[in-house]
């Protein structure tokens, strides 16, 4: 019994350890946040700013012009990006754990076989798509190739079969189709799978740098990480706007993930549950 108390003691101290040094950086990037610029570049590792200033945010939001629009592009787009998944995610996992249609075993093999593929390798076939379609430069073109993602399908799949046949043919008695059934019954229990995802779902949209790099020039259409980029010049990075762009930035996520906390664990664990 000691034994297994000093090998959790010793788990713990690993624990604490890694999240001091997980939480390290970001500290200094909040303290960044309010500093100089020369501080920044000369002054060491202080996590306490020697000449604390607001005008790194100010200056953000007053002098670059751009940048609330970059916020609102941002926001725009993980949000839709999210909803639609969640819609369409769920819809196709729920399609495959209880309707018996032909082609229900290869549809889902498939989709297994793209969760093998990496996602750089589409890039360059979804770029010449967009392009023959006109979206490039197009909110359409930063959300509709996101709309749906093989590993919430299979996610939301197997937290469906795992879902109670009762309550769905309880509700069939009482004359709902399949779509009311969907809508009413199933999806409202889904919860903790749909907070799971949608955690998921809004940090990939929110974080993603590669396809809005790719697809997008005008500076106007710029998401929060490019224009993040714009700080960094060829000869000097204004490294305090990025840090204060940077905790700009991470507010949404923050906010995301104390919503939908609650559900989170659950939602993970339970999904896993049964295949």
């Amino acid at each position: 019994m000691k034994q297994f108390r000093w090998l959790t003691g010793i788990f713990y101290a690993i624990l604490i350890l890694y999240s001091i040094v997980t939480f390290l950086p970001f500290a200094w990037a909040l303290s960044a946040s309010f500093k100089p610029l020369n501080e920044i570049v000369t002054g060491g590792m202080n996590f306490i700013p020697h000449n604390f200033t607001l005008d790194n945010y100010r200056n953000i939001f007053l002098a670059t012009p751009l940048f609330g629009r970059w916020f609102f592009n941002s926001v725009f787009v993980a949000v839709c990006v999210t909803l639609l998944n969640l819609l369409f995610n769920s819809m196709a996992g729920y399609a495959l754990a209880r309707i018996q249609f032909l082609g229900n075993q290869l549809i889902f093999g498939l989709i297994l076989a793209v969760l093998m593929i990496p996602g750089q390798v589409t890039l360059l076939p979804t770029y010449l798509v967009l392009k023959s379609l006109g979206w490039l430069n197009t909110y359409q073109g930063l959300i509709v190739p996101n709309v749906a993602n093989a590993t919430f399908i299979f996610m939301m799949r197997q937290f469906f079969i795992s879902f109670p046949k009762e309550l769905e043919e309880a509700a069939a008695l009482d004359g709902l189709s399949r779509w009311e059934m969907f809508l009413q019954i199933v999806l409202p229990l889904a919860k903790p799978a749909l907070a799971a995802q949608a955690i998921f779902i809004f940090m990939g949209a929110w974080n993603n740098f590669l396809m809005p790099l790719m697809i997008l020039s005008d500076p106007e259409m710029f998401t929060l990480p490019l224009g993040l980029n714009t700080f960094k010049g060829q000869f000097i990075s204004y490294w305090n706007y990025i840090m204060a762009a940077s905790m700009v930035f991470t507010l949404p996520a923050l906010a995301i993930y104390a919503f939908f906390n609650r559900y989170f664990i659950s939602g993970v664990t339970f999904t896993g549950s049964k295949s």
